[in-house]
């Protein structure tokens, strides 16, 4: 319940978000299912599913000093949260910025997007999309044009 202008309102689910398929789950990690990726690094889808329709969870991993490609998201949205490691973040037009465990990278959709790990370990990150990711949704930049 929040105070505006004196008046009191409640907050409810509206309608609307209950026309969204969300079905009550739990996902175990499998760390078994990480394949590769032509972007340079290592991917688990842990959650991208019609129990969720809006949002998929993906744990990313980028070896030691290697980049990942220079790409884009067409439709969706893109965050990253640092789990461990050290890297550098280059996203659109910003200078490039350092990132660390707890840090939130956050990447409109159609922006172009590289991580580099800086680090001696493994970078790793949560890779949440909204809407969910889908593979016609990634675009891979030219890096000559970048």
């Amino acid at each position: 319940m929040t105070a505006r202008a004196g008046r009191r309102r409640v907050w409810a689910p509206r309608q609307a978000q209950q026309e969204i398929a969300m079905k009550e789950s739990i996902r175990k990690q499998d760390l078994s299912s990480e394949h590769p990726t032509a972007e340079k690094c290592f991917i688990v889808e842990l959650s991208n599913s019609a129990d969720d329709e809006r949002l998929s969870i993906a744990r990313a991993r980028v070896g030691p000093g290697i980049s990942t490609r220079w790409h884009r998201l067409k439709r969706s949205g893109e965050r990253y949260y640092i789990l461990s490691g050290n890297g550098r973040a280059e996203i659109g037009n910003m200078s490039p910025a350092d990132v660390s465990p707890g840090d939130v990278v956050i990447i409109p959709p159609m922006c172009r997007q590289r991580i580099t790990n800086t680090g001696t370990e493994d970078l790793v990150f949560l890779a949440l999309c909204t809407p969910p990711f889908a593979a016609d949704d990634y675009e891979e930049i030219d890096e000559s044009a970048s």
